[in-house]
């Protein structure tokens, strides 16, 4: 380079000499041409002094390639990959390698770059990571930066990888997935049969299995009478997924009716290895499981999604279970110095019944024991008033007044709930390092994992329910048996659960009554446990009276509702029921900042569904859910959104069934 300088000064100085040679023998020709000959040589002399230094600095960016879309032209003419330069977004120069690997020898000088890429984005491709581009089965990596920017000026690179990218594809592609497939109540759907119906029942899930996964690339084996494993491809995993999983659907047209068939599916997609999509599988079968079946659950590096669960969980007949928890109760609370029991925010009849009932085996223990709820809040105010009035009065405590008193061996038993956000107290559950989980509701996202005991039966009407079952297996002496008080207190939550044995009832849920009436509960005494002010009568007719019609749901959203009024927002929900088109009741209601929505359905619409768009959950036909820091309006909106995205989500649904199944639709 300095070289090169140098040897333009002197190319400099000689060109100067022979215009001084030639102004002198110019002046001896004609010495007229003295005064005009010496002043261009003076404006010559000072101009290239003047200009010289910056003479010398374009030179040097010319001879570096920059400086000027030419230098940039001779710079990149003989990079082995396309480059092109753009003025705005039309081309106005490209090397060979672009003409002959993007244009196959044609010109395209002076058109758009869009017209050979579309969506092709400037900013993008200025970006460390580049932008993907594809044309005419070639796929390019383009980078770009700016090359003059006052004249929008853009150098572009395009770095061809096709083999790469479709190996990369391939690798997504080929990725596996797990399966694992349960056949829900399997003993309890094979002991409805016949000993000649059997073998056409199993062949018919066997096939319908076989024929689920013979259309993909993977295997399916059998584990167990009921269980069945599937490992797929992730390209056939994308299709089942789009199809919203119609194995469901086509399940439960086996036997034609005459045996309730339903699939529960676990899945694990995008673990790193084979054994971490086993793993994920499990837990997305675990979640199924406790959703009430029926259902696929696909959990992937982004959580989890939820298929199906339009069916009502099929009730499981053996006791054994609720045997097998009552023992490992029982050990557990004799183990521990104290028992606290705990339900949810805003607790009903169900969870303090059901806490009612744990604070009798806790008696029957011999173990001081306390049920945490905040007394002003609950809905259950007029149990619990009753309850203090028959000498309970030091068993019903707020949460701040037993957190001193927390141990090691404190026992803590959470009722009718199995998320930590709903819990009475967080502060209670994180000093108890012994949890035990009794609940009913389908199973969410983010439940209690750490309790050393899990009674979780989504198939149960209610908490009060299990907690009737295992008081049948926990002995004790006479003095020690369940009051007719308590009895009461239970089979409260089990009415209010199945709206007067109207909904969500089995066989059990009929025994365990049963028991209850003969420990001593009266049913007229139950009745009133319902009963209301006049002011929450009015409460409750007005929001029935602000409801609106919205895809066949009652939808009703306002505020001012006192918090002593809470009561009235369920049973609104109830009473719009009644209405002829309602197969589903919102109400939302905005109290101190916070939206508290109650929703309920007779079984057509899957409210549990709806209620989780909006962090809430619960049964298919009774759900609810809160809104922090909302107000009625737009939660309103997000009811609507959420009722639409349910609404169109059953039609994909009805639209994936088979032909079959479409005829057979009245």
């Amino acid at each position: 380079m300095k070289r090169i300088l140098q040897g333009v000064d002197i190319l400099l100085i000689v060109l100067l000499c022979i215009c001084i040679l030639l102004a002198t023998a110019l002046i001896l020709a004609m010495p007229v041409m003295l005064v005009p000959v010496m002043l261009v040589m003076v404006l010559v002399g000072i101009g290239i002094w003047l200009n010289a230094r910056r003479i010398r600095k374009l030179i040097a960016k010319v001879l570096r390639g920059i400086g000027s879309e030419e230098a940039a032209q001779y710079g990149v003419m003989s990079l082995p990959v396309p480059v092109v330069i753009l003025s705005g977004k039309n081309i106005i120069w490209y090397n060979d390698e672009f003409r002959r690997q993007v244009l196959n020898e044609e010109d395209m000088c002076l058109q758009p770059i869009n017209k050979l890429f579309p969506g092709m984005d400037l900013h993008k491709c200025a970006c460390a990571t580049g932008q993907d581009m594809e044309r005419e089965g070639k796929r390019y990596t383009v980078f770009g930066s700016v090359a003059r920017e006052q004249d929008s000026l853009y150098v572009a690179y395009f770095v061809e990888n096709t083999q790469l990218k479709n190996k990369a594809n391939e690798y997504d592609a080929s990725r596996p997935s797990y399966l694992i497939i349960e056949v829900d109540t399997y003993d309890e759907i094979l002991r409805e049969l016949k000993e000649s119906e059997r073998a056409t029942f199993l062949g018919q899930i066997n096939r319908l299995l076989e024929d689920f996964v013979g259309r993909t690339s993977g295997f399916l084996n059998r584990v167990s009478s009921s269980r069945y494993i599937a490992v797929l491809e992730e390209r056939h995993m994308k299709e089942i997924i789009n199809s919203r999983f119609e194995i469901l659907d086509k399940a439960r047209q086996i036997g034609d009716g005459k045996v309730a068939v339903t699939l529960s599916i676990g899945v694990g997609r995008g673990g790193k290895t084979l054994r971490d999509c086993q793993k994920m599988a499990a837990q997305a079968l675990d979640m199924a499981l406790g959703r009430g079946g029926d259902q696929a659950a696909v959990k992937s590096n982004e959580g989890f999604a939820f298929y199906g669960g339009v069916s009502r969980s099929v009730e499981k007949r053996s006791k054994v279970r609720s045997r097998i928890v009552a023992a490992a109760l029982t050990d557990l609370i004799h183990q521990s110095d104290s028992v606290l029991i705990m339900g949810h925010k805003a607790s009903d009849l169900d969870a303090i019944g059901a806490a009612v009932g744990m604070l009798r085996i806790c008696k029957m223990c011999h173990k001081p024991a306390a049920v945490v709820v905040k007394k002003k809040e609950s809905l259950a105010e007029n149990l619990i008033d009753q309850m203090i009035e028959n000498g309970y009065e030091g068993e019903f405590l707020p949460p701040e007044q037993v957190l001193d008193s927390i141990t090691a061996k404190t026992l803590l038993i959470v009722v009718d709930t199995h998320l930590p956000y709903l819990l009475e107290s967080k502060e209670v559950y994180h000093g108890c390092k012994n949890v035990v989980l009794i609940d009913h509701h389908r199973k969410c996202v983010g439940f209690i994992d750490n309790a050393v005991i899990t009674y979780h039966e989504p198939y149960a009407s209610s908490t009060c329910e299990l907690v009737s079952e295992i008081l049948q297996y926990v002995s004790a002496d006479e003095k020690d048996k369940l009051t007719a008080l308590e009895a009461q207190a239970l089979l409260a939550g089990i009415t209010l659960d199945t709206r007067t044995f109207a909904l969500h009832t089995g066989v059990r849920t009929f025994e365990a009554a049963a028991y209850l009436r003969r420990m001593g509960a009266e049913t007229q005494q139950v009745k009133k446990l319902f009963s209301t002010s006049f002011a929450a009568y009015e409460w409750k007719s007005r929001l029935v009276t602000e409801a609106g019609l919205y895809l066949g749901c009652a939808v009703v959203a306002t505020s001012g509702l006192p918090p002593e009024m809470a009561v009235a927002v369920p049973q609104a929900a109830n009473d719009l029921l009644t209405i002829d088109g309602v197969q589903a009741s919102f109400v939302a209601v905005e109290t101190n900042g916070q939206v508290n929505i109650s929703a309920r359905s007779l079984g057509e619409v899957n409210v549990q569904v709806i209620m989780e768009q909006l962090g809430g959950g619960g049964h298919l036909t009774m759900a609810g859910g809160q809104l922090k820091n909302d107000t009625a309006d737009h939660a309103r909106e997000l009811i609507l959104a959420a009722i639409t995205q349910y609404r169109e989500n059953e039609k994909k649904e009805r639209q994936a069934l088979p032909a079959k199944s479409a005829k057979q639709e009245p």
